[in-house]
Parts: C-alpha cells; structure tokens; sequence
C-alpha cells in the first residue's frame, strides 16, 4: 500500500450548506464541487478537502475528534475567523474552534505553500500506539508525536493521530472515511486482497476510481485514483 498524499476527510452532515458557508466565508476555502449527495470544499482542488455528504441528524462525532488545516500565519488566520467564535488557543501555533454538529477544526502554523491545507486528523483510539501500528499496514509511515504529544502516522506530509479515548460505535457518525490519493486504485484493491485487508467498496466514478478498505477500529480508509479527466479547480 502506497498512498501519496491526504487527499480528503469526508463527512456525514446534516448542514452541510451551513458548514461550506463557514469555511468559505471564515476559513479560506472555496466550493470545489457541489452535486445532489455532497458538497466538496478546501482551498486548492488537489490538495487535502473536506467532502460534506448529505445524511440526516444529529450525528455524533464517534471516531473524529477534529480535523486541523495547516496555515503560514496563524494570527492572520484567526483574524479572518471573525468574531463571536470560541477559539481554544492554549497550545502555540494551534487554534481550535467547533463548527457545527460536532465537527470541531483546528489551525496549525506551520510552513506550507497552500494555505489551508490538511495538517492531520485527530481520531480517538482504545489503544493509540497499537492502532497507529496498524496504520503503517495501510501504508502510513512512521512519524514521531506531534504537539499534542499523541502517537501518529504520516502520509504526504500530513498525519493522523491517535488520542486516548473511545471511538465507539454510534449509529449516525460524522465521520464517513479518510482518503489518500494513489497512483492505481487497481494496484491496491490487488494488494489488498493479498494482505487480507478487508475490502468495503469499489467505487468508479467519473473523475477518480476508488478502493475503500476497513482500518483500525472500523474507520474507512479510501485509496483514490485521479483519472485524467480529472479537472476540478
């Protein structure tokens, strides 16, 4: 398993309309794509995304504690987030603030030449150093703790981390799946197969085609291939 980089987070909302208004409006971003089943939303088309599915509430956070984008100047971020907005700010170079139906993010300083861009998710874990093992069997690589001081893996230059805390089993999550861009979705739906990870879908789609996988502690993970018709801006 080769993933090239965090190519998006994808989210189960009841508002999505509600929370592409905040980040267009607060947070840098543009709407990439919008159909009838989700809305795509980040501020550069190829790099990391957040994909709001429509799907009906309240949902639970379960497995996502938040999804932190990575920006060159923290102060000039957090004042383009306007006013009337709790922002938590007790680490350096970190702000975090909650949107809407549990969906918290983050922003992180730190060099980038696209601001506005994934700097990691954060998932809660049973048993954080044991599943960020895990990860690394899908293809993420080793990297040290972060600031938080949890254990994760990285992927392209971004990370999932592991927090100590219970991701339960709600019946409406937020979280749909992480998704890592891939050279051949076919490559991996064949090594899959050969690791015996267990394979949830095989999706071909108009501009990508995609393998999604079950990960540690039933996250899904999707390994997406841009074809070249691919042309969103």
């Amino acid at each position: 398993m080769t993933p090239e980089t965090l190519d998006h987070v994808a989210l189960w909302v009841a508002e999505r309309d509600a929370i592409a208004e905040f980040v267009t409006e607060r947070v840098g971003m543009h709407i990439v794509d919008r159909t009838d089943a989700f809305t795509l939303v980040g501020s550069n088309a190829r790099r990391g995304k957040l994909t709001l599915f429509a799907a009906e509430g309240p949902r639970e956070p379960g497995a996502l504690k938040h999804v932190a984008l990575r920006v060159s100047n923290l102060e000039e971020a957090s004042r383009d987030l306007g006013d009337g907005l709790t922002v938590d700010r007790s680490r350096d170079g970190e702000a975090y603030f909650d949107v809407h139906e549990g969906l918290r993010l983050g922003l992180v300083e730190a060099p980038t030449d696209v601001d506005y861009d994934l700097d990691h998710v954060a998932l809660w874990s049973s048993s954080p150093e044991e599943t960020a093992q895990a990860y690394r069997r899908l293809g993420f690589e080793e990297a040290p703790a972060g600031p938080s001081g949890a254990p994760r893996v990285e992927v392209g230059g971004a990370f999932v981390e592991f927090h100590d805390g219970e991701p339960g089993d709600p019946e409406k999550p937020l979280l749909n799946h992480l998704a890592v861009k891939v050279e051949s979705a076919e490559e991996h739906i064949a090594e899959a197969k050969e690791l015996g990870i267990e394979i949830a879908d095989i999706v071909d789609a108009a501009n990508t085609y995609a393998v999604f996988v079950w990960g540690p502690e039933r996250v899904k993970v999707e390994y997406v291939e841009h074809k070249t018709s691919f042309s969103l801006t």
